[in-house]
């Protein structure tokens, strides 16, 4: 679905996902090096002024982005253990194939939990995911954004 729209994407959601990172900046200290997981064209490597990555696995949505954007996938990052200091993922967990897998990965690559994913309130996967982050994290603070619940742990 999103190579279809992947050259308007950034027109169409922009503000959306601007407000989502002004709330993750407000309640997540946002230490260098960072790590979007599912950045989609990458406005969260821009936004933030730290040295940051992006991945996804839609090539098209990448190539409308302009730095530090890499292809692959959520359920397997292409990363050592412990390579970031920021882990965010912005209204990208609800579409992977294998939640579980994927937050095992997100955890594995943060050098300390520091880490804020944002998740659809409409998605018929939100139940399961916070099952999800229960079985994996202790202190969870939740945020209610218009459409999606902002997730920080430590």
């Amino acid at each position: 679905m999103y190579k279809h729209i992947s050259k308007s994407y950034s027109e169409l959601h922009r503000d959306e996902q601007i407000k989502k990172l002004k709330i993750i900046k407000e309640n997540l200290k946002i230490i260098s090096p960072l790590l979007d997981v599912g950045c989609g064209t990458g406005i969260s490597t821009n936004f933030f002024k730290v040295k940051s990555v992006g991945i996804d696995n839609c090539k098209e949505m990448l190539k409308q982005g302009t730095k530090n954007l890499i292809y692959g996938n959520a359920e397997k990052l292409p990363f050592k253990d412990k390579s970031f200091s920021t882990v965010i993922s912005v209204t990208a967990f609800h579409n992977f194939k294998d939640m579980e897998k994927a937050l095992r990965e997100t955890i594995r690559v943060s050098k300390n939990n520091n880490i804020c994913i944002t998740f659809l309130k409409r998605s018929k996967r939100l139940s399961r995911f916070k099952n999800l982050i229960k079985k994996y994290f202790i202190n969870i603070k939740e945020i209610e954004e218009e459409k999606d619940i902002i997730f920080i742990f430590s």
